[in-house]
């Protein structure tokens, strides 16, 4: 992997992080961060609540813990949600502990790796969305870079090379205390329904810290294709390049992959990664399909806000439409605030026709909804996807 000259670049390191990582008001700034984002416990059965009731002890042996040199992260808990397609995406709990020892670790290192981060990486940074990366997608466009790479990093979360990770740690930190507990965390392993398993590559989706290492580990292809001029778009492991040409985007995507698969260890998924030439096909990037003309969300996108709706509005449950149009307002106005950003109106009336369709066919407790046409008084009470178009 290429590498800055060590020697130069030793003396912008932080050598001395430990004494901020266990300070008292880190901790207690960690577990307040920790309690306001809720969760699950982790494989100690330790809840927010019951570290809540104990919480002065628990984060004066935290800190002991760690003055001592004696922390070691318990195995991340194994859960899975369902995804669009129907499979399941694996996520990883630490306990209650854990994550608020990542969350004062993440405090520490974030404002540290900010310095070095490119612009053009959006994903869980402060000050910076999804939207904002669209726009940016489209002023790219309008300028000219008409090609685009639409990369898909096989597995990425599951595949971190824990060496090559550490290393690009160091680049910034040379406190010995942090990079163990980088590395500890990285090894804690998982429990499973079979049992524990160890962890020898990968960080956790789920973990407090996971996406700030993502961002450090993907800053390194974000700046090598930067340094091989290609202008590089990322919103954590989902990223576009833009090109002016259709061989210009051979060249880049032929460099995406050995900066990849050489300096990274990752690999392209090829069922996934195509050249799109916007003038007349889509570009796909964080749910939204786009070209040079307008925005639509994604097919997955749409399927997923349908099937919301159909288990909000299915026939058997003991509930008024009242009751089920108070339920499915939130995931119209959340659904609809992400996706309304510039999305073409004929999308949003579409779906809001089907959306009354399926108020109207629970209340007539009917299979199909485009059958019945006569509005409801209660729509009036139903949020319109339209209104929450934002050019």
């Amino acid at each position: 992997m290429k590498r800055w000259n060590e020697k130069y670049h030793d003396k912008f390191k932080r050598h001395s992080l430990s004494g901020q990582l266990m300070d008292m008001r880190n901790l207690e700034a960690a577990w307040k961060k920790v309690r306001a984002n809720h969760g699950s416990g982790g494989t100690d059965g330790e809840t927010i609540e019951s570290f809540e009731a104990q919480k002065e002890q628990k984060l004066a042996e935290i800190q002991r813990l760690l003055k001592e040199r004696r922390y070691e992260p318990q195995p991340v808990r194994r859960v899975y949600i369902p995804k669009p397609d129907g499979r399941q995406r694996p996520l990883g709990i630490p306990t209650i502990g854990d994550r608020v020892v990542q969350q004062a670790l993440k405090n520490i290192m974030e404002p540290i790796f900010e310095e070095i981060f490119l612009s053009g990486s959006h994903g869980y940074r402060s000050g910076k969305n999804a939207h904002q990366a669209i726009r940016k997608a489209e002023g790219y466009i309008g300028r000219g870079y008409h090609w685009v790479v639409d990369a898909d990093i096989q597995g990425f979360f599951d595949h971190v090379n824990h060496e090559i990770l550490t290393d690009l740690v160091r680049e910034k930190v040379a406190d010995g205390r942090v990079l163990d507990l980088v590395e500890a965390m990285l090894k804690s392993g998982v429990m499973t329904e079979e049992g524990f398993e160890e962890t020898t590559e990968g960080t956790p989706q789920g973990g407090v810290i996971s996406p700030l290492l993502a961002n450090i580990y993907l800053n390194h292809f974000d700046r090598r294709m930067g340094e091989e001029g290609y202008l590089v778009l990322r919103y954590a492991d989902d990223l576009l390049i833009f090109c002016k040409s259709d061989w210009e985007a051979e060249k880049a995507l032929r460099a995406a992959k050995r900066i990849l698969e050489e300096e990274l260890k990752l690999n392209l998924n090829p069922g996934k990664t195509r050249i799109v030439d916007v003038r007349e096909g889509f570009a796909e990037f964080l749910g939204f399909r786009f070209n040079d003309r307008y925005l639509l969300p994604t097919d997955k996108a749409i399927e997923s806000y349908k099937e919301a709706i159909r288990h909000g509005t299915r026939r058997q449950q003991p509930r008024n439409v009242r009751m089920v149009i108070a339920g499915i307002n939130p995931i119209i106005l959340g659904w609809g605030r992400y996706f309304g950003y510039r999305t073409a109106e004929p999308a949003f009336r579409r779906l809001d026709g089907w959306t009354r369709a399926r108020v109207r066919s629970f209340k007539a407790k009917r299979r199909t909804g485009w059958i019945i046409r006569k509005a409801l008084p209660e729509e009036r009470e139903l949020v319109s996807l339209v209104s929450l178009r934002t050019r």
